[in-house]
């Protein structure tokens, strides 16, 4: 492997839909993504594997949860539908955590499906909601600039 092997999904803007606390919170999930690659790369044992996939479990549920009260709040259309492919992925996730806890190595297969479910999840389930949240006055973050920046200029 190359220098980079430590990075199995590289965060970038395009990754990012507009929204800035679901942003960060995908940026969470890729990093603990990341963190478990590293450590099946560095060989730091099952036990260290299935912690960081625990973290990884948990947050996922954080963050499904947290989009969910946003959809329902505001009223998306599709809420139904978006909060049932939440529970598959989490189903599919739970059930792969079930394995590793019950002796199961944690794998490069396991970390392939994982980048691949987050990528569509992210690039794909995300970004049909973020227009819906954006009209109805969701903070976006494109700008990057502080609250206080904001204030000064009324935004």
């Amino acid at each position: 492997m190359d220098n980079n092997s430590e990075e199995l999904f590289p965060w970038s803007d395009k990754l990012c839909v507009g929204i800035e606390e679901i942003d960060a919170q995908h940026r969470v999930l890729v990093d603990l993504l990341n963190e478990l690659h590293r450590a099946i790369h560095e060989r730091q044992g099952s036990e260290v594997g299935r912690e960081i996939l625990g973290r990884l479990v948990e947050y996922t549920r954080i963050h499904f949860t947290v989009e969910e009260s946003l959809m329902r709040v505001l009223g998306y259309p599709d809420y139904e539908e978006h909060k049932k492919h939440h529970s598959q992925l989490i189903e599919q996730v739970n059930n792969l955590h079930e394995k590793v806890i019950q002796g199961q190595q944690v794998s490069f297969e396991l970390l392939h499906f994982l980048r691949v479910w987050l990528a569509k999840h992210i690039m794909e389930e995300d970004r049909e909601y973020v227009p819906f949240m954006l009209s109805k006055g969701v903070a976006a973050n494109y700008k990057k600039r502080s609250w206080l920046d904001r204030i000064f200029h009324h935004e």
